[in-house]
């Protein structure tokens, strides 16, 4: 596959239009090339080593997004347990709160689907981490908003955490124009390899 360039500057605008370009690219995979892909993620061997009880905190795929569901259920039979994201606010790191699958879950704004307010605050060892595209350094670009950088430099701030990016090969770019703001990936799953940015 080819890795298209991206510009030099590293500004927001070269994020938006990297970020377009690229979730462009995302909305035209067929839908079974893109069940094919989460399935082929999940039967691959756990991409990090795991005890009984750790949380591993996934998301509800929205829009195009690669399924992290076939994965996330390879983590429970492997004795983990789940979170789901919960947004806080505008400018707030993410909020995990515990889920099973099969748990009935509440709408949020954005299209988001989260567990419900009653459902345990939890702190994750694993994050699972949506993404608009992504380098081999481990950088990526979200949406915009930075809840993951937020959140990642909070919890790397008072413990280990491994952060886990999945996105479609066709979501790799040459290099991202990163910040010293932008959290790194330790992996990044797609249906192809698993590469170890660390």
């Amino acid at each position: 596959m080819t890795i298209p360039s991206d510009p030099a500057p590293s500004d927001h605008s070269d994020k938006d239009a990297l970020r377009r370009a690229t979730l462009a690219r995302r909305d035209a995979l067929p839908a079974d090339v893109r069940v094919a892909a989460a399935a082929a993620i999940a039967a691959r061997p756990l991409p990090v080593p795991v005890t009984a009880g750790a949380v591993v905190a996934g998301y509800m795929a929205i829009r195009s997004e690669i399924d992290p569901a076939p994965l996330m259920r390879s983590f429970v039979e492997h004795g983990c347990a789940l979170a789901l994201p919960v947004v806080v606010g505008r400018d707030a790191p993410l909020m995990f709160r515990a889920w099973a699958p099969g748990v009935p879950l509440v709408s949020a704004p954005f299209g988001l689907l989260e567990p419900a307010a009653e459902a345990p605050v939890v702190v994750p060892d694993i994050l699972l981490v949506p993404l608009a595209c992504f380098d081999r350094t481990g950088h990526r670009i979200g949406y915009g908003a930075g809840h993951y950088d937020r959140t990642l430099a909070t919890l790397r701030a008072t413990r280990p955490v491994v952060a886990v990016g999945l996105a479609f090969a066709a979501q790799e770019i040459a290099r991202v124009p990163a910040t010293a703001w932008d959290a790194r990936l330790d992996l990044v799953l797609t249906e192809s390899e698993v590469i170890d940015c660390r």
